[in-house]
Order: C-alpha cells, then structure tokens, then sequence
C-alpha cells in the first residue's frame, strides 16, 4: 500500500472500504475525518511559533490555532494561562508586562495590559488535504492514520444510509486508534528518549 497524496489517499479508501459508489462525498468525510483528528491529535509535528502582535493587551490569534503550549512576553519570559474572570480580578486594566493570559474563541488577552508583541508557540489544525494541496506532513508521516480515518467516516456514512454495519465501523475504528497510538508513541519516543529522571524530594 502506496499512499503519496490526495489523489492516492481517495482510491485506496474506497477499495479498503468496498465502497466506490459514492466516491463524490469522500471529500466531504475527509473534511469530518481531518476535524477529528485536530480534536484529539497532538504530536510535535503539530507545533507550530508565531509572533501575535497585541492592541491594548489583545491579539488575534492565528487562524490554525488549536490550543497554546507555551506564551513569552516581549521579553522572552513565559506566562501562565489562568481563567478570565482571575485575569481581570488579579490585574484589571494595569499596564505593564504580561504575566498571564487568557483564551476567548479567538482572541488572547494579556495582563497587565501591553502593546507587546507576544511569542507562541501552539498545536496547529492538520493542513487540509486537497486535490490542489496534495499532500501534508500527517500524510507523509502517518498515512495509515489517515486512511483509517477516512475508512471510518465511510463506514459511518454507510450505516446512515441503512447499507453498512455497526461492526464494520467498529473494526475501522479500532485500526484508526492502533495507528493513532503508533504515531503517539513514536512521537514521545522521539520527545522524550533521552530524557533524564529526575527525583524530587531531599537528597539522602
């Protein structure tokens, strides 16, 4: 099994599933199958810095943006996520540098209040696939992630028109969550393989 694009990714879905009787509504499943896996996935190659520029202690933040990992300050010092209704308790409108944050849809707020520029790195949306975006780092990766995803949206969709089995979107789910985890563990193997343990406690 060759899968190198969009193109490829669509044919061997249909062939896996059995199903190419209704190969015009695959893009619209990718599209399901991609919103769910940027709800759950969170892997390295996700991560994504951008500078968020601030007006009065607010930004936008980038349109892929799915959930912060880190936050610095103009002065490359790190702030703490903290809920709104503390943010405003604790600094109200005081100016100053930011020490901590908040997330509203698509806005961060900072306080004390700053027109500085802020540092963020963030998981970022899985580029869509497309037939004019063929190809995506999840795809070259991870392809079988993709076409378990995918499997299973087409099963799904069967057994909403009366025609598939709830089995057969249950043995596509449990392939999805095999490749998921294979993806995941490389991922934290390749974070965290040399990473040295490190006791807390007083030292005997």
């Amino acid at each position: 099994m060759t899968i190198s694009d969009y193109a490829s990714l669509m044919v061997d879905a249909g062939e896996y599933a059995g199903r190419d009787d209704f190969a015009h509504v695959y893009p619209r499943l990718l599209g399901l199958a991609e919103l769910k896996l940027n709800r759950g996935l969170r892997v390295a190659d996700m991560e994504v810095t951008d500078e968020i520029a601030l007006i009065d202690g607010e930004g936008s933040l980038p349109s892929d943006f799915l959930e912060a990992r880190e936050v610095k300050n103009a002065s490359g010092i790190p702030i703490r996520a903290i809920s709104l209704q503390q943010l405003t308790d604790s600094y109200m409108d005081r100016s100053g540098i930011p020490a901590g944050y908040a997330i509203v849809g698509s806005t961060i707020k900072v306080r004390p209040v700053s027109d500085q520029d802020l540092t963020v790195t963030y998981y970022g949306k899985i580029p869509a696939l497309t037939p004019s975006y063929p190809t995506n780092w999840l795809l070259q990766k991870a392809a079988d992630v993709y076409l378990y995803a995918l499997v299973t949206e087409i099963a799904i969709w069967e057994v909403g028109k009366g025609e598939g089995s709830a089995d057969k979107v249950q043995a596509a789910q449990q392939l999805m969550t095999l490749a998921i985890s294979g993806l995941t563990i490389g991922d934290e193997r390749t974070r965290w393989g040399n990473a040295q343990v490190i006791v807390g406690g007083p030292t005997p």
